[in-house]
Parts: C-alpha cells; sequence; structure tokens
C-alpha cells in the first residue's frame, strides 16, 4: 500500500523504479488514463502502443475513442531523486486516488489503483474467474 501526499506525490517501489529505469534510461514513463486505474508505461513502450492505437483509430470509430481518452490524458511522469512521481489532478480525480493506492504490475505497464476500487475489482474478479479464464482460454487456443 502506498499513499500519495498532499503535494500529488507517490513513492514507486524500488522494484518498479529500477525496471522502468533499465527499459527507458534517459525517458521518463508515461502515466495515463485506464479503465477505473491510472497506467504508467516506459515511455519507449508508450510510444509504440499509441502509434498502434491512433492507427486503429483512423478507421474505427470505438478505436477513436479509446485513442481519445488514453492519448489525450496521457503525461511524462519523471520520477524524482527520492523515488516519486507526481500525480497529476485531472488524472487523480479521474482514477479516484484519494490517499491508499495499490500498486500492480501488469506485463510491461503499472497500474496506479485506489485501494479499495482495486480490492473490489479483485473481488469481482475472482467471482468470476472460470469464466474469464474459459473466455481467455478460447481466445488463446490456435484456430
Amino acid at each position: 500500500m502506498h499513499t500519495i501526499d498532499a503535494k500529488n506525490r507517490m513513492s514507486l517501489p524500488v522494484g518498479f523504479r529500477q525496471e522502468l529505469h533499465r527499459r527507458d534510461p534517459d525517458r521518463a514513463p508515461i502515466l495515463t488514463n485506464a479503465h477505473q486505474c491510472l497506467e504508467l508505461h516506459p515511455h519507449s513502450d508508450w510510444e509504440e502502443y499509441e502509434r498502434q492505437i491512433v492507427g486503429m483509430a483512423t478507421i474505427n470509430p470505438k478505436a477513436q475513442a479509446y485513442a481519445r481518452m488514453m492519448v489525450s490524458g496521457a503525461v511524462e511522469c519523471p520520477i524524482d531523486k527520492q523515488g516519486r512521481i507526481l500525480v497529476p489532478p485531472h488524472l487523480r480525480e479521474y482514477a479516484a486516488l484519494d490517499r491508499d493506492v495499490t500498486v500492480a504490475g501488469v506485463g510491461t505497464k503499472i497500474e496506479l489503483w485506489d485501494a479499495a476500487r482495486f480490492e473490489t475489482n479483485l473481488i469481482q474478479t475472482q467471482a468470476n474467474f472460470e469464466d474469464v479464464a474459459m473466455e481467455l482460454a478460447q481466445k488463446l487456443e490456435p484456430n
């Protein structure tokens, strides 16, 4: 559990900081909106992801809405010498980040969740785990 201070700063766990620095040592990570949380991406990963979603958005209205939400909220998020990031007020409000924050590594990105919202999401996922696993397994099976 991590906290956001009165100046909108939050410490990142050292392992996540090291991985972000290892993957992109000269550029700040990108913080953006996601579904009910925020995502922190290594800069180079974000550039590739943004290129892909903006490319899809030229022909798909749902992708346009998705790209608009993700890209318009994206900001560079430097990590200071104390290992903290600044969570801009508009992103903090969007994700309902009040004080207690759960930091979750999900593949190549880091998610920042309001702690209570994360717990609710996890309980819902666990309740539907079998259905979710079956659906994912079907999508992963070769045709």
